[in-house]
């Protein structure tokens, strides 16, 4: 083992080892389904301290590519795997709530990646992701089907008609995507004025996007999601001038207050 593993500098030592393990995942000596040496091999061979080491591993099941299970037995210890979309999914969440992304820079970038993995679908999703992805449509029409049960039904749906296009990248990019706005979306459902009339014309706008691609009418069925994502997740960005107008209002009101109060 010692050959295999070279030692590591001292300095910001956990992200060496990161380096350390990046490296043989790009030369193809780690590969999805490996595991790594327990900690008490790797951490000495390494020249790294236990704690060092896990730091390490955490990054790496932070970013889905790890996954690690503590204790004893065959399925103990770390092991590599392919998680990438939770992992994205998370990022861009955090990211997006911080202000790295806008609203709008989030709906063209669904835009994008919706036209194309619906196209795809409509020429090559294999019969049994379309009957997956009709499944859910049935779940989301029960009429007791709660707020947020829907809005993850909605999530799959969008996802399962990428994943059928072939293109697993794609299929990555839109449930990442998807999931960063998966709260806001989450509160404007909970907040719709007539509930059960939104949820009936998103649900037909879902069939119809089915049976579009079912048919095989690629642009059309382009078009339409189009439409359905700007159609509701529009109005958020739409909103949101609105409310950080709103908000500056009330600050000026209330600072003229504080002035005639002084």
């Amino acid at each position: 083992m010692s050959a295999e593993w070279r030692p590591v500098r001292q300095s910001r030592t956990h992200e060496l080892v990161l380096e350390r393990i990046e490296e043989r995942v790009l030369a193809g000596e780690l590969k999805a389904g490996d595991r790594l040496p327990p900690e008490r091999e790797l951490a000495p061979v390494l020249g790294v301290s236990r704690s060092a080491l896990r730091e390490a591993l955490r990054v790496l099941e932070t970013i889905g590519v790890l996954v690690a299970q503590a204790g004893r037995g065959p399925d103990a210890g770390a092991r590599i795997v392919r998680n990438p979309d939770d992992a994205l999914g998370r990022l861009l969440r955090l990211h997006f709530a911080l202000g790295s992304y806008s609203l709008h820079d989030v709906l063209e970038a669904r835009v994008v990646l919706e036209r194309s993995s619906f196209e795809a679908a409509a020429e090559h999703a294999p019969a049994e992701d379309l009957d997956e992805a009709e499944a859910l449509l049935v779940r989301m029409q029960e009429p007791e089907v709660g707020v947020a049960d829907f809005n993850d039904l909605d999530t799959r749906f969008h996802v399962a008609i990428a994943r059928s296009s072939g293109n697993q990248l794609t299929s990555t990019l839109t449930s990442a995507v998807r999931e960063s706005v998966r709260p806001l979306i989450l509160r404007a459902l909970e907040t719709a004025e007539d509930w059960p009339a939104t949820a009936g014309a998103l649900n037909a706008e879902h069939t119809e996007l089915l049976r579009l691609v079912r048919a095989g009418k690629g642009a059309k069925a382009a078009d339409l999601v189009e439409a359905h994502i700007r159609g509701f997740h529009g109005t958020l960005v739409d909103e949101k001038p609105q409310v950080e107008q709103t908000e500056r209002a009330s600050e000026a009101d209330e600072a003229g207050r504080e002035g005639r109060e002084g």
